[in-house]
C-alpha cells in the first residue's frame, strides 16, 4: 500500500507532499535515538516530535512519512525542509493511540488481500 492510499483511506491531512512509496509498516516513538535504533525503512513513524530533526532521522531510516496527532503541527520551516527532501509529513485525527491503531487495522486489512 502506497502512502498515498493511506492518506486517502484514512483521511490524514497532508502538511508536506513527499514521495509516494510502499508502506511496510509502522513505527511509534518520540526520542530519535529509539527511531534510529529500531525503526524499519518503509514504516510510517507516528511521533510528536515536530522539530527539524525529525527531517534527519526520517531521511536516514528511509520512512515513508511523519505522521502526527491532532494539535501537533511542525514549524514552517520543517515543513519547507520536508517537500524539498520528499518526506511527507502527514497529521491524523486524534490521539497518537488512535492513530496507531487505525493505521495498524489498515495495514493488516491490506496484508491480508
Amino acid at each position: 500500500m502506497l502512502t498515498s492510499e493511506i492518506v486517502a483511506r484514512l483521511g490524514f491531512r497532508i502538511l508536506a507532499e513527499g514521495r509516494d512509496c510502499p508502506v511496510t509498516g509502522g513505527y511509534v516513538a518520540d526520542l530519535l535515538s529509539d527511531v534510529i535504533a529500531n525503526a524499519q525503512e518503509g514504516c510510517i513513524w507516528v511521533t510528536v516530535q515536530r522539530h527539524l530533526n525529525i527531517i534527519a532521522v526520517a531521511q536516514l531510516k528511509k520512512v515513508a512519512g511523519v505522521l502526527v496527532p491532532a494539535g501537533c503541527i511542525p514549524e514552517a520551516n520543517v515543513l519547507e525542509r520536508a517537500v524539498k527532501e520528499g518526506i511527507f509529513i502527514l497529521q491524523g485525527t486524534g490521539d497518537a493511540f488512535e492513530i496507531c491503531g487505525r493505521l495498524y487495522g489498515l495495514l493488516q486489512q491490506s496484508n491480508q488481500t
